[in-house]
């Protein structure tokens, strides 16, 4: 089914009643030339993008809970490609890129809205670095401004300016940047991966990894053995736990990532804002409230709640950017389990068993990375190769030390 103006109209003629289900809610084949592990975005755009790109429609993807049920619903939905280095910045040009013709591409409105990124600084030191950054992703053909404090009160007035604990300086904005629905994109991807094919198998966990002669061959899960020539782990963070199924241990620990949602309130912020003293990122939902978050709860852990020393740090971050924000109402939060690598960059990449490949550590970037990350797994797996724009996102670069460390804290998950 496609939709449409007209097919919206004829169904509002007829009561609606021909709406079918997005997708397909089909039985496990015994046998798949390729099973996608992990039912996200990043594994739904894989299927997607293994049947569009490569003709490989024999696919299973397989969720051990509902489509979207676990990272993808629980993230502050924030699009954008200002990263520095060379590892990262084409490659998320490139999912930029993706983001920008998505809904055209799936038929479905992803409420991709490209409202802007802003990120202040409130020291000399941050002003160079961000305009350091700058120039990277101009280097790279990405759009990027540097700004001063007046060009920024021009922009977001209500920020705290004369009176702030620290001065905001400045900012630097990606205009191109912004949102998108996360649960709108795991849907659309989902319905144009089942168009074209691919079995998505919900209610589905994965219990094993069967190994013959030093090659997968499939997975035990809780709804019978299925046999595969390939398998693909894209579970976040329980990579660790899956992985080692297969005898692995991989360079990634699993923290806690907290979100807050305010109670609705009229526009206010009209663009994506991340304050440049403390780690804190905001933006405004089409429903009215305030989305926003921090850093990790610093521990390792696989409960998708938290903690609240980190609700104090945000909330103090969120005053100290906008005061105004202390008359709000916090009305629920979340957390989701982010698997943090050593460098704070992804891995994705050919694992050293046969017929396994990787795909995890993307700590804070695994919304935005969502097309691009589909794209080159699902390349990655049909190629048995990296496409050129993953080629640094390898597995072995922790022991060769050809790190992508964006952030520059070194081997500390917890700091990235």
């Amino acid at each position: 089914m496609t939709y449409s103006f007209l097919r919206l109209a004829a169904e509002a003629l007829r009561g609606n009643a021909g709406w079918t289900p997005a997708w397909r809610d089909p039985e496990p084949k015994r046998q798949y030339d390729v099973l996608v592990v992990g039912g996200g975005g990043h594994g739904l755009a894989t299927a997607y993008y293994l049947a569009r790109e490569h003709g490989i429609s024999n696919v299973a993807v397989l969720e051990k809970g509902w489509i979207g049920s676990g990272n993808a619903g629980r993230n502050t939905t924030i699009i954008r490609s200002n990263y520095l280095l060379p590892g990262n910045e084409a490659f998320y040009e490139h999912s930029m890129q993706l983001w920008e013709g998505l809904e055209q591409d799936l038929n479905y409105n992803a409420m991709v809205s490209q409202r802007g990124v802003l990120n202040l600084f409130s020291t000399d030191a941050a002003r160079d670095a961000a305009a350091r950054r700058g120039n990277g992703m101009r280097l790279h053909g990405v759009d990027a401004e540097l700004l001063d404090a007046a060009q920024v009160r021009a922009m977001h007035p209500y920020l705290d300016f004369d009176n702030a604990r620290f001065p905001i300086k400045g900012g630097l904005l990606q205009r191109r940047g912004g949102t998108a629905r996360h649960d709108a994109v795991v849907w659309g991807f989902a319905r144009a991966a089942d168009r074209r094919g691919v079995d998505i198998l919900q209610n589905c966990e994965v219990t094993g990894i069967t190994i013959s002669n030093g090659r997968v061959t499939g997975v035990d899960t809780t709804r019978g053995p299925i046999g595969a020539n390939k398998v693909g782990l894209v579970v976040a963070g329980h990579s660790s736990r899956l992985a080692a199924m297969a005898g692995l241990r991989l360079p990634i620990e699993s923290h806690v990532l907290q979100a807050f949602v305010s109670e609705a309130i009229k526009p206010l912020i009209d663009g994506v804002v991340t304050f440049g003293a403390e780690h804190l990122y905001i933006s405004q939902s089409d429903k009215g409230g305030l989305v926003f978050g921090g850093d990790i709860d610093g521990y390792n852990s696989y409960a998708q709640r938290g903690n609240l020393p980190v609700v104090e740090a945000v909330m103090e971050a969120c005053m100290a950017m906008l005061p105004m924000l202390g008359r709000l109402r916090v009305v629920r939060s979340w957390g989701g389990i982010m698997d943090m690598s050593m460098d704070g960059s992804p891995i994705i990449d050919r694992a050293p068993i046969d017929g396994l490949y990787l795909n995890t550590g993307w700590c804070y970037g695994g919304f935005k990375a969502t097309p691009a990350s589909g794209w080159c797994f699902a390349h990655t797996i049909a190629k048995d190769a990296p496409h050129r724009l993953n080629a640094a996102m390898r597995l072995d670069r922790f022991a060769t030390g050809a790190l992508i460390d964006e952030r520059g804290a070194g081997p500390t998950p917890n700091k990235h």
